[in-house]
């Protein structure tokens, strides 16, 4: 059997600020970077998000007009998923998804220089034939490298990829001092600042304390430039 392009209602993640016994199923995102807890439909978007279609067949009409994108790519389904930090353009507006602080997924409106890169994080690196080096990011993209020294490059890093030729144009890197996003845990959609990182030597995932008080897994740690980074979101 292929795999359903719906699923129930009851069943859709808890990220997802939508009603779950208006109707019995519901869209399912295509598979790409994100987990299905980190991304919606382009389709639910345009509908019950952002209110720009009044039906599924007029979301799909829109998609078909050749005025939606995701990360500055043109999109052909309403199936495509949006994720964590994507950057959706439909027409002249462009959205930026973020964790509101209760954990759900919130589309909110940047401006086009905003919308011209993104923030991605270093989830991996692995050195190829030749010494280079794929660098792994949260959105399933991959960008090959040929110097795997620089130290702004370490594992949980956030690099600013522009969008228009896929280019890293500056790295953050985790470190005390660091201000950063909070994509999961109790203070999740949050803005801290890094106090002190303790390295597990173990299968334990690594633990970052902040200044207010609290501390998380490091998986939850998006390095941010400013808080201007991240656009208002009503609680």
């Amino acid at each position: 059997m292929g795999r359903s392009s719906h699923m129930k209602r009851l069943a859709m993640p808890r990220s997802w600020p939508l009603p779950r016994k208006t109707t019995v199923w519901i869209q399912r995102p295509d598979p790409c970077g994100h987990s299905i807890e980190c991304c919606m439909p382009v389709g639910i978007i345009l509908r019950d998000i952002l209110g720009i279609a009044g039906t599924r067949k007029e979301a799909n009409q829109i998609v078909q007009k050749g005025i939606v994108k995701v990360d500055g790519k043109e999109i052909k389904s309403v199936n495509r998923g949006v994720g964590i930090f994507d950057v959706l353009t439909v027409g002249e507006q462009s959205y930026l998804c973020i964790f509101d602080k209760r954990g759900r997924l919130s589309y909110n409106p940047i401006d086009s220089k905003k919308a011209g890169s993104k923030l991605c994080r270093l989830n991996g690196k692995t050195t190829l034939k030749g010494g280079r080096t794929q660098l792994s990011f949260h959105d399933g993209r991959t960008i090959i490298v040929d110097d795997s020294s620089k130290d702004e490059w370490a594992t949980g890093s956030t690099c600013r990829i522009n969008l228009s030729d896929g280019s890293i144009s500056e790295t953050h890197r985790a470190s005390p001092g660091a201000q950063c996003y909070l994509t999961g845990g109790n203070h999740v959609g949050e803005i801290a600042t890094i106090t002190e990182i303790d390295i597990k030597r173990s299968s334990m995932p690594n633990e970052i304390s902040f200044e207010e008080g609290y501390g998380t897994i490091q998986e939850y740690v998006m390095v941010i430039s400013s808080p201007d980074d991240i656009p208002e979101v009503d609680a």
